[in-house]
């Protein structure tokens, strides 16, 4: 059965009905109210007008003005020789003034305001003003967001990327919960294993790992080192792409070339001291794949400022092609999703399960920007 939310402030029930008021009005409320109250599916017919002269003693010129009113609310369908039948919805009214929650790690950091500005524009043509919660890649702040979500009333759909991905997660049995009250969810860069069932909009991030081995070892290096990120699937899966061209080009796949950091050691880069611990650890690489272009644009200044060419002694590629790419002082080779935002492409799939249609997760190739850095 269709649902339909109705804001009828002035509903007149048949016990307090006004005298004075024309009849056609106490037929027009008791038809919409019997229709808020579902009594009516969409596939069955309204009562014929003589049906309704007999129930309500009223003229055939009541009834249809009655239905007429009704028909102007947009709550029927009338054709002449065929009767009434409930109207159904159109899909941008059906997806209006849906209760939209959007979850990420972050918000004004790095890539997030991109993802949210495409997420909003497709919501907000919907006619739906997305809730926005941040949760800072930390899994106990996810689960007092979750907490909330569950209580709050009306609920209809969650954007979710998942906190700390790589690892296991203690909140499934609250999204389990959400998903039992009929809330819809779908997962945009990260999700969890344990629901993989839901629909996700992912970035190929083992094949972006491969593609920047693969593009390295054509310049001509063969000792190739990584940073990558170690709490997030994106991470492990870059990590993933990155050790299979490894080791189908048959280059040296040792412990020494790589460094890993998580959430709490992100900071960590913004010192000069910690960023050259880790080129030490890296050294003897010719070129180095870094985990995003926030990592990259740190690597790339600290070895300038060390007096390390780049590329020519160390070349450096990563990720995303952010505005991080651009100011490093040498401009960094990195991957793209060109022309798609992740953030509409989720929102979309997102609208598309609202309406019940049949959805497969997506996942969008990286494409590669070449620049000066490697």
């Amino acid at each position: 059965m269709l649902q339909y939310k109705y804001h009828t402030p002035n509903l007149i029930l048949e016990e307090e009905y006004d005298p004075m008021a024309p009849k056609y009005c106490f037929v027009a409320d008791t038809l919409r109210l019997e229709i808020a109250n579902g009594q009516y599916s969409d596939s069955q017919m309204l009562p014929t007008e003589q049906q309704l002269c007999h129930r309500f003693q009223s003229s055939r010129q009541t009834v249809r003005r009655a239905l007429s009113v009704l028909e102007e609310e947009k709550l029927i369908t009338r054709r002449q020789g065929s009767g009434s039948r409930l109207r159904e919805p159109s899909r941008e009214e059906a997806l209006s003034d849906r209760s939209i929650v959007v979850m990420t790690t972050y918000i004004s950091d790095y890539i997030f305001p991109r993802l949210l500005q495409g997420m909003e524009g497709v919501l907000t043509a919907h006619g739906s003003a997305p809730l926005l919660y941040a949760t800072q890649n930390q899994v106990a702040t996810e689960r007092k967001i979750l907490q909330t979500l569950l209580i709050r009333k009306g609920l209809d759909g969650i954007l979710v990327e998942g906190s700390k991905t790589a690892l296991p997660n203690p909140n499934l049995d609250l999204y389990h919960k959400l998903l039992d009250q009929g809330v819809r969810l779908v997962f945009l860069n990260g999700s969890y294993p344990e629901l993989s069932y839901i629909p996700s909009v992912l970035a190929d991030d083992c094949g972006g790992g491969r593609l920047l081995a693969e593009h390295l070892h054509k310049k001509g290096h063969q000792h190739i080192g990584g940073i990558f990120k170690s709490d997030d699937r994106q991470g492990i899966l870059r990590y993933a792409g990155f050790v299979q061209a490894l080791r189908d080009l048959s280059l040296p796949m040792e412990d020494s070339q790589l460094f890993w950091y998580n959430t709490e050691s992100r900071k960590s880069f913004h010192s000069d001291a910690f960023v050259d611990a880790v080129l030490e650890s890296l050294r003897g690489c010719s070129a180095l794949v870094c985990y995003n272009d926030e990592i990259a644009l740190r690597v790339v200044t600290r070895l300038r400022r060390k007096g390390v060419a780049v590329p020519g002694e160390v070349a450096v590629v990563s990720f995303d092609n952010s505005q991080y790419s651009e100011l490093a002082p040498v401009r960094i080779t990195s991957l793209s999703h060109g022309e798609q935002n992740l953030g509409e492409l989720a929102a979309t799939l997102l609208l598309r399960t609202l309406q019940e249609e049949q959805c497969q997760s997506q996942v969008v190739p990286w494409v590669l920007v070449e620049k000066e850095s490697g």
